[in-house]
Protein backbone atom coordinates (compact mmCIF):
# COMPACT_ATOMS: atom_id res chain seq x y z
CA UNK A 1 0.00 0.00 0.00
CA UNK A 2 2.71 2.26 1.04
CA UNK A 3 4.73 1.55 -2.45
CA UNK A 4 0.89 2.65 -4.26
CA UNK A 5 0.47 5.76 -2.95
CA UNK A 6 4.38 6.70 -3.19
CA UNK A 7 3.13 6.40 -7.41
CA UNK A 8 0.13 8.32 -6.70
CA UNK A 9 2.38 10.84 -5.19
CA UNK A 10 5.41 10.74 -7.82
CA UNK A 11 2.38 11.20 -10.47
CA UNK A 12 1.09 13.93 -8.79
CA UNK A 13 4.28 15.71 -8.40
CA UNK A 14 4.87 14.99 -12.22
CA UNK A 15 1.62 16.99 -13.36
CA UNK A 16 2.14 19.80 -10.70
CA UNK A 17 5.85 20.28 -12.24
CA UNK A 18 4.34 20.50 -15.98
CA UNK A 19 2.98 24.20 -16.22
CA UNK A 20 1.59 23.04 -19.94
CA UNK A 21 -0.16 20.46 -18.25
CA UNK A 22 -1.67 22.58 -15.73
CA UNK A 23 -2.43 25.23 -17.89
CA UNK A 24 -4.51 22.83 -20.36
CA UNK A 25 -6.16 21.39 -16.89
CA UNK A 26 -6.83 24.73 -15.29
CA UNK A 27 -6.69 27.29 -17.96
CA UNK A 28 -8.86 25.37 -21.07
CA UNK A 29 -12.11 25.50 -18.23
CA UNK A 30 -12.22 28.90 -17.57
CA UNK A 31 -11.59 30.05 -21.02
CA UNK A 32 -14.03 28.11 -22.41
CA UNK A 33 -16.66 28.42 -19.61
CA UNK A 34 -16.46 32.49 -20.27
CA UNK A 35 -16.23 32.09 -24.37
CA UNK A 36 -19.72 30.29 -24.08
CA UNK A 37 -20.81 32.60 -21.30
CA UNK A 38 -20.29 35.67 -22.50
CA UNK A 39 -18.69 35.78 -26.11
CA UNK A 40 -20.31 32.30 -28.49
CA UNK A 41 -23.92 32.91 -27.56
CA UNK A 42 -26.97 32.43 -29.42
CA UNK A 43 -29.08 35.66 -27.01
CA UNK A 44 -30.62 38.11 -29.37
CA UNK A 45 -29.55 41.30 -28.69
CA UNK A 46 -30.21 44.62 -30.12
CA UNK A 47 -32.02 43.26 -33.75
CA UNK A 48 -32.53 45.74 -36.07
CA UNK A 49 -36.15 46.41 -36.59
CA UNK A 50 -38.31 48.28 -38.90
CA UNK A 51 -41.94 48.94 -37.79
CA UNK A 52 -45.08 48.97 -40.72
CA UNK A 53 -48.13 50.72 -39.48
CA UNK A 54 -50.76 52.74 -40.87
CA UNK A 55 -52.04 54.27 -38.12
CA UNK A 56 -50.25 55.16 -35.08
CA UNK A 57 -53.32 54.79 -32.68
CA UNK A 58 -52.86 54.23 -28.84
CA UNK A 59 -52.29 50.37 -28.97
CA UNK A 60 -49.52 50.53 -31.53
CA UNK A 61 -47.88 52.91 -30.37
CA UNK A 62 -47.96 50.90 -26.76
CA UNK A 63 -46.65 47.66 -28.91
CA UNK A 64 -43.91 49.71 -30.37
CA UNK A 65 -43.15 51.23 -27.35
CA UNK A 66 -42.44 47.51 -25.74
CA UNK A 67 -40.26 46.47 -28.36
CA UNK A 68 -37.54 49.57 -27.85
CA UNK A 69 -38.55 49.19 -23.85
CA UNK A 70 -37.06 45.62 -24.37
CA UNK A 71 -33.54 45.05 -24.85
CA UNK A 72 -33.42 42.61 -27.82
CA UNK A 73 -35.05 44.99 -30.33
CA UNK A 74 -33.63 48.51 -32.26
CA UNK A 75 -36.30 50.03 -33.40
CA UNK A 76 -34.11 51.80 -36.35
CA UNK A 77 -36.94 53.03 -38.62
CA UNK A 78 -40.33 52.91 -40.75
CA UNK A 79 -41.60 52.29 -43.40
CA UNK A 80 -45.06 52.73 -45.55
CA UNK A 81 -46.12 49.28 -46.65
CA UNK A 82 -44.57 45.96 -46.04
CA UNK A 83 -43.15 45.37 -49.71
CA UNK A 84 -40.55 48.69 -48.86
CA UNK A 85 -39.89 46.84 -45.45
CA UNK A 86 -38.83 43.61 -47.27
CA UNK A 87 -36.62 46.18 -49.31
CA UNK A 88 -34.92 47.79 -46.26
CA UNK A 89 -34.00 44.05 -45.15
CA UNK A 90 -32.81 42.83 -48.94
CA UNK A 91 -30.53 46.04 -48.54
CA UNK A 92 -28.87 44.52 -44.81
CA UNK A 93 -30.93 48.31 -43.92
CA UNK A 94 -33.08 45.99 -40.99
CA UNK A 95 -33.39 42.32 -39.72
CA UNK A 96 -36.76 42.25 -39.29
CA UNK A 97 -39.97 44.53 -39.84
CA UNK A 98 -43.20 44.53 -37.87
CA UNK A 99 -46.19 44.99 -39.61
CA UNK A 100 -49.33 46.40 -37.66
CA UNK A 101 -53.05 45.47 -39.75
CA UNK A 102 -54.83 48.97 -40.65
CA UNK A 103 -56.67 50.40 -37.31
CA UNK A 104 -55.05 47.76 -35.59
CA UNK A 105 -56.72 49.50 -31.95
CA UNK A 106 -60.04 48.87 -33.85
CA UNK A 107 -59.15 45.56 -34.89
CA UNK A 108 -58.04 44.40 -31.42
CA UNK A 109 -61.85 45.59 -30.33
CA UNK A 110 -63.14 44.02 -33.07
CA UNK A 111 -60.86 40.68 -32.28
CA UNK A 112 -59.43 41.13 -36.04
CA UNK A 113 -56.76 42.59 -35.32
CA UNK A 114 -52.85 41.17 -36.89
CA UNK A 115 -49.44 41.61 -36.61
CA UNK A 116 -47.26 40.19 -39.37
CA UNK A 117 -43.07 39.47 -38.98
CA UNK A 118 -41.24 40.01 -42.12
CA UNK A 119 -37.38 38.39 -41.02
CA UNK A 120 -34.26 37.80 -42.65
CA UNK A 121 -34.28 33.76 -42.55
CA UNK A 122 -30.58 33.60 -44.44
CA UNK A 123 -29.83 31.89 -41.11
CA UNK A 124 -33.23 30.11 -39.77
CA UNK A 125 -32.02 29.50 -36.22
CA UNK A 126 -31.69 33.03 -35.68
CA UNK A 127 -34.90 34.39 -37.46
CA UNK A 128 -36.93 31.56 -35.48
CA UNK A 129 -35.33 33.06 -32.54
CA UNK A 130 -36.43 36.85 -33.04
CA UNK A 131 -39.85 35.55 -34.07
CA UNK A 132 -39.69 33.89 -30.71
CA UNK A 133 -38.97 36.68 -28.51
CA UNK A 134 -40.75 39.21 -30.52
CA UNK A 135 -44.19 37.16 -30.14
CA UNK A 136 -43.40 37.22 -26.73
CA UNK A 137 -42.91 41.02 -26.26
CA UNK A 138 -46.33 41.09 -28.22
CA UNK A 139 -47.77 39.01 -25.76
CA UNK A 140 -46.78 40.24 -23.14
CA UNK A 141 -48.11 43.59 -24.54
CA UNK A 142 -51.58 41.72 -24.79
CA UNK A 143 -52.05 41.56 -28.41
CA UNK A 144 -52.11 38.54 -29.97
CA UNK A 145 -54.50 35.71 -29.05
CA UNK A 146 -51.26 33.22 -28.01
CA UNK A 147 -50.17 32.01 -24.51
CA UNK A 148 -46.74 31.22 -24.35
CA UNK A 149 -44.69 29.95 -20.99
CA UNK A 150 -41.08 29.12 -21.03
CA UNK A 151 -40.15 26.39 -18.38
CA UNK A 152 -36.86 26.34 -16.45
CA UNK A 153 -35.30 29.17 -18.71
CA UNK A 154 -38.02 32.02 -18.96
CA UNK A 155 -35.29 34.77 -20.38
CA UNK A 156 -34.04 32.16 -23.16
CA UNK A 157 -30.33 32.47 -21.54
CA UNK A 158 -28.25 30.70 -23.96
CA UNK A 159 -25.82 29.62 -20.73
CA UNK A 160 -28.57 27.58 -19.62
CA UNK A 161 -27.58 25.45 -22.66
CA UNK A 162 -23.85 26.00 -22.84
CA UNK A 163 -22.79 25.18 -19.27
CA UNK A 164 -24.17 21.43 -18.94
CA UNK A 165 -22.22 20.89 -22.35
CA UNK A 166 -19.03 23.00 -21.88
CA UNK A 167 -18.71 20.82 -18.53
CA UNK A 168 -19.22 17.03 -20.72
CA UNK A 169 -16.86 18.43 -23.56
CA UNK A 170 -13.98 19.78 -20.82
CA UNK A 171 -14.19 16.33 -18.63
CA UNK A 172 -13.84 13.40 -21.03
CA UNK A 173 -11.11 15.86 -23.37
CA UNK A 174 -8.89 16.46 -20.37
CA UNK A 175 -9.64 13.06 -18.40
CA UNK A 176 -9.09 11.26 -21.27
CA UNK A 177 -6.56 13.00 -23.54
CA UNK A 178 -3.99 13.62 -19.91
CA UNK A 179 -4.37 10.10 -19.15
CA UNK A 180 -3.11 8.53 -22.54
CA UNK A 181 -0.77 11.31 -23.10
CA UNK A 182 0.81 10.33 -19.57
CA UNK A 183 0.95 6.40 -20.12
CA UNK A 184 1.99 6.92 -23.54
CA UNK A 185 5.03 9.36 -22.56
CA UNK A 186 6.31 6.70 -19.82
CA UNK A 187 6.32 4.29 -22.78
CA UNK A 188 7.97 7.03 -25.27
CA UNK A 189 10.89 7.18 -21.90
CA UNK A 190 10.62 3.84 -21.34
CA UNK A 191 9.96 4.18 -17.98
CA UNK A 192 7.08 2.34 -18.19
CA UNK A 193 8.95 -0.91 -18.83
CA UNK A 194 10.74 -0.27 -15.62
CA UNK A 195 7.79 0.11 -13.80
CA UNK A 196 5.78 -2.70 -15.14
CA UNK A 197 9.09 -4.62 -13.87
CA UNK A 198 8.43 -3.73 -10.37
CA UNK A 199 6.58 -5.38 -7.02
CA UNK A 200 3.95 -3.42 -8.18
CA UNK A 201 0.94 -4.99 -9.76
CA UNK A 202 0.60 -3.45 -13.30
CA UNK A 203 -3.27 -3.11 -12.60
CA UNK A 204 -2.22 -1.25 -9.30
CA UNK A 205 0.42 1.52 -11.71
CA UNK A 206 -2.53 2.47 -13.83
CA UNK A 207 -4.92 3.23 -10.66
CA UNK A 208 -1.66 5.21 -9.31
CA UNK A 209 -1.53 7.45 -12.65
CA UNK A 210 -5.22 7.46 -13.22
CA UNK A 211 -6.14 8.85 -9.30
CA UNK A 212 -4.55 12.16 -9.89
CA UNK A 213 -6.21 13.01 -12.62
CA UNK A 214 -9.83 11.89 -11.06
CA UNK A 215 -8.84 14.52 -8.47
CA UNK A 216 -8.16 16.95 -10.60
CA UNK A 217 -10.81 16.72 -12.92
CA UNK A 218 -13.52 16.85 -9.82
CA UNK A 219 -11.35 20.14 -8.73
CA UNK A 220 -12.21 21.17 -12.19
CA UNK A 221 -15.97 20.25 -11.97
CA UNK A 222 -16.06 22.44 -8.61
CA UNK A 223 -14.65 25.68 -10.91
CA UNK A 224 -17.05 24.88 -13.39
CA UNK A 225 -20.23 24.64 -11.27
CA UNK A 226 -18.71 27.78 -9.39
CA UNK A 227 -18.64 29.95 -12.26
CA UNK A 228 -21.67 28.57 -13.91
CA UNK A 229 -23.59 29.81 -10.39
CA UNK A 230 -21.82 32.99 -9.63
CA UNK A 231 -20.60 34.37 -12.87
CA UNK A 232 -22.88 33.01 -16.00
CA UNK A 233 -25.86 32.67 -13.30
CA UNK A 234 -27.03 29.24 -14.33
CA UNK A 235 -29.31 27.76 -11.61
CA UNK A 236 -28.06 24.34 -9.88
CA UNK A 237 -32.12 23.69 -9.52
CA UNK A 238 -31.29 19.74 -8.46
CA UNK A 239 -29.34 18.15 -6.11
CA UNK A 240 -25.53 19.11 -5.72
CA UNK A 241 -25.38 15.67 -4.37
CA UNK A 242 -26.21 13.66 -7.54
CA UNK A 243 -24.71 16.18 -9.79
CA UNK A 244 -21.22 15.39 -8.59
CA UNK A 245 -21.84 11.45 -8.31
CA UNK A 246 -23.13 11.15 -11.94
CA UNK A 247 -20.18 13.61 -13.00
CA UNK A 248 -18.04 11.01 -11.21
CA UNK A 249 -18.86 8.23 -13.00
CA UNK A 250 -18.36 10.15 -16.19
CA UNK A 251 -15.01 10.90 -15.20
CA UNK A 252 -14.20 7.28 -14.52
CA UNK A 253 -15.38 6.38 -18.40
CA UNK A 254 -13.34 9.56 -19.42
CA UNK A 255 -10.32 8.09 -17.60
CA UNK A 256 -10.72 4.24 -18.85
CA UNK A 257 -11.44 6.22 -22.86
CA UNK A 258 -7.77 7.59 -22.01
CA UNK A 259 -6.66 4.40 -20.85
CA UNK A 260 -7.86 2.56 -23.86
CA UNK A 261 -6.02 5.14 -26.29
CA UNK A 262 -3.01 4.77 -24.64
CA UNK A 263 -2.67 0.91 -25.50
CA UNK A 264 -3.25 1.85 -29.47
CA UNK A 265 -1.19 4.75 -29.37
CA UNK A 266 2.48 4.71 -29.03
CA UNK A 267 3.79 8.11 -28.84
CA UNK A 268 2.29 11.63 -27.38
CA UNK A 269 1.38 13.02 -30.72
CA UNK A 270 -0.69 9.94 -32.09
CA UNK A 271 -2.63 9.54 -28.67
CA UNK A 272 -3.40 13.66 -29.04
CA UNK A 273 -4.63 13.14 -32.60
CA UNK A 274 -6.82 10.22 -31.36
CA UNK A 275 -8.13 12.05 -28.55
CA UNK A 276 -9.26 15.00 -31.05
CA UNK A 277 -10.43 12.83 -33.77
CA UNK A 278 -12.26 10.56 -31.26
CA UNK A 279 -13.55 12.81 -28.72
CA UNK A 280 -13.69 16.56 -29.96
CA UNK A 281 -15.62 16.25 -33.12
CA UNK A 282 -18.05 13.78 -32.10
CA UNK A 283 -18.35 15.52 -28.83
CA UNK A 284 -19.13 18.88 -30.44
CA UNK A 285 -21.06 17.72 -32.99
CA UNK A 286 -22.95 14.73 -32.11
CA UNK A 287 -23.56 14.76 -28.50
CA UNK A 288 -26.32 17.65 -28.78
CA UNK A 289 -24.18 20.17 -27.58
CA UNK A 290 -25.18 22.64 -30.42
CA UNK A 291 -27.39 20.58 -32.69
CA UNK A 292 -30.55 18.83 -31.47
CA UNK A 293 -29.83 14.72 -32.18
CA UNK A 294 -33.47 14.33 -33.39
CA UNK A 295 -33.06 16.52 -36.33
CA UNK A 296 -30.14 14.74 -37.65
CA UNK A 297 -30.47 11.76 -40.15
CA UNK A 298 -31.30 8.44 -39.23
CA UNK A 299 -27.44 7.00 -39.03
CA UNK A 300 -25.94 10.10 -37.56
CA UNK A 301 -28.30 9.68 -34.78
CA UNK A 302 -27.72 5.73 -34.41
CA UNK A 303 -23.43 6.81 -34.33
CA UNK A 304 -24.73 9.44 -31.46
CA UNK A 305 -26.21 6.98 -29.65
CA UNK A 306 -22.46 5.83 -28.81
CA UNK A 307 -21.50 9.24 -27.76
CA UNK A 308 -20.82 9.21 -23.72
CA UNK A 309 -21.16 13.15 -23.72
CA UNK A 310 -24.79 12.74 -24.71
CA UNK A 311 -26.21 10.98 -22.12
CA UNK A 312 -24.19 13.27 -19.58
CA UNK A 313 -25.14 16.13 -21.44
CA UNK A 314 -28.68 15.01 -20.75
CA UNK A 315 -28.33 14.14 -17.27
CA UNK A 316 -27.08 17.44 -16.46
CA UNK A 317 -29.49 19.53 -18.10
CA UNK A 318 -32.06 17.54 -16.00
CA UNK A 319 -30.76 18.09 -12.83
CA UNK A 320 -28.96 21.33 -13.36
CA UNK A 321 -31.69 23.51 -15.02
CA UNK A 322 -35.14 21.06 -14.72
CA UNK A 323 -34.33 20.37 -10.50
CA UNK A 324 -35.32 16.76 -11.52
CA UNK A 325 -34.57 14.08 -9.15
CA UNK A 326 -31.99 10.94 -10.23
CA UNK A 327 -35.17 8.79 -10.64
CA UNK A 328 -35.44 11.07 -13.69
CA UNK A 329 -31.83 10.28 -15.05
CA UNK A 330 -31.70 6.72 -14.56
CA UNK A 331 -31.68 5.52 -17.81
CA UNK A 332 -28.59 8.07 -18.48
CA UNK A 333 -26.85 6.88 -15.33
CA UNK A 334 -27.59 3.41 -16.27
CA UNK A 335 -26.08 3.84 -19.87
CA UNK A 336 -22.99 5.48 -18.69
CA UNK A 337 -22.15 2.97 -15.81
CA UNK A 338 -22.50 0.10 -18.74
CA UNK A 339 -20.13 2.17 -21.26
CA UNK A 340 -17.86 2.62 -18.33
CA UNK A 341 -17.65 -0.87 -17.24
CA UNK A 342 -16.84 -1.80 -20.92
CA UNK A 343 -14.66 0.52 -21.99
CA UNK A 344 -12.53 -0.52 -18.87
CA UNK A 345 -12.57 -4.00 -19.56
CA UNK A 346 -11.69 -3.86 -22.96
CA UNK A 347 -9.09 -1.60 -21.88
CA UNK A 348 -7.51 -3.56 -19.02
CA UNK A 349 -7.76 -6.63 -21.52
CA UNK A 350 -5.76 -5.04 -24.13
CA UNK A 351 -3.18 -3.66 -21.71
CA UNK A 352 0.48 -5.24 -22.31
CA UNK A 353 2.51 -6.13 -19.53
CA UNK A 354 5.37 -6.25 -21.46
CA UNK A 355 6.10 -3.45 -23.70
CA UNK A 356 8.11 -4.60 -27.31
CA UNK A 357 10.85 -2.22 -28.11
Amino acid sequence: MKTFVSFIIKETKHILRDKRTMLILFGMPVVLMLLFGFAITNDVRNVRTVVVTSSMDYQTQKAIERLKASEYFNITGSAPSAAEAERMIRNQQADMAVVFSPQFANGQVKGDAGIQFVVDASDPNMAQQWTTYATQVMVNNGNPIVNTKMLYNPQVKSAYNFVPAIMGMLLILICAMMTSVSIVREKERGTMEVLLVSPVDPLMIIISKAIPYLLQAVLILTIILTMSFTVLEVPLAGSLFWIIIVSVIYILLALSLGLLISNIAQTQFVALLMSAMILLLPTVMLSGMLFPVESMPKILQWIAAAMPPRYYIQAMRKLMIMGVGIENVLQEVTILCIMTAVLLLVALKTFNKRLSV
